[in-house]
């Protein structure tokens, strides 16, 4: 069965372009992400999972619901940064859907999930280890694309620096470039690494983070 996790749900359509105001956008959106949830709690329905990995994923993408659409609601100052944080609530409530089969972390001065920092060079530390002996390696999030970066400034992860191999214990730094950000920008971006066995990957999951500029 596909995993929500591998779904890219961004929306791709010009309904902020027609946006009357901020306002009435955030509210639109808002809703958007009340409603796509509930597609997300169907696919924890047909996993039939474990009642406490069930109550773990249910309570996971309920804590986005809450969390991006305050960000929509009180971060976002434009329409792009609603789309910004709607988007990666999105991905965030695919995450959970999905569930962490192994452990995975990413932070921004020691923040995860929802995170602040000052425009520069931002340092993303990431954390993973992996099952029964398994190494993980940071991947490409989808074929071509090494990292999944939205954003309202000119910024990028960068890609000469990524840290190569696979880990025992992955603890490494990634740097994204946000000289160009300005205080109240938005940056969303998705970290995928995969769990190794033998050089093939096992199980893969990427982990979304949103950095509010201050």
């Amino acid at each position: 069965m596909a995993m929500p996790a591998d779904y890219d749900g961004m929306r791709t359509d010009d309904a902020s372009e027609r946006a009357n105001s901020i306002d009435d956008y955030k509210v639109t959106c808002i809703q958007f992400i009340e409603d796509i949830s509930k597609d997300y709690l169907a696919w924890v329905d047909r996993y039939q999972l474990e009642p406490e990995e069930d109550k773990k994923r249910r309570e996971r993408i309920a804590a986005v619901i809450q969390k991006s659409n305050e960000w929509i609601a009180k971060v976002s100052q434009t329409i792009k940064g609603v789309d910004v944080a709607m988007n990666d609530g999105i991905q965030k409530m695919a995450e959970s859907t999905a569930g962490q089969p192994f452990q995975l972390g990413v932070f921004v001065n020691k923040q995860s999930g929802y995170t602040s920092s000052k425009p520069g060079i931002i340092d993303i530390n990431v954390k993973a280890a992996g099952r029964n002996g398994r190494k993980t390696k940071i991947i490409e999030h989808y074929k071509g694309q090494q990292f999944r970066v939205e954003s309202t400034a000119k910024v990028f992860i960068d890609e000469t620096r990524i840290p190569q191999g696979e880990y025992d214990l992955m603890d490494v730094h990634l740097y994204l470039d946000a000289t160009a950000a300005q205080q109240r920008d938005l940056i969303s971006f998705t970290i995928t690494v995969a769990e190794m066995e033998n050089g093939y990957e096992t199980e893969k999951r990427g982990v979304s983070t949103i950095i509010h500029i201050i």
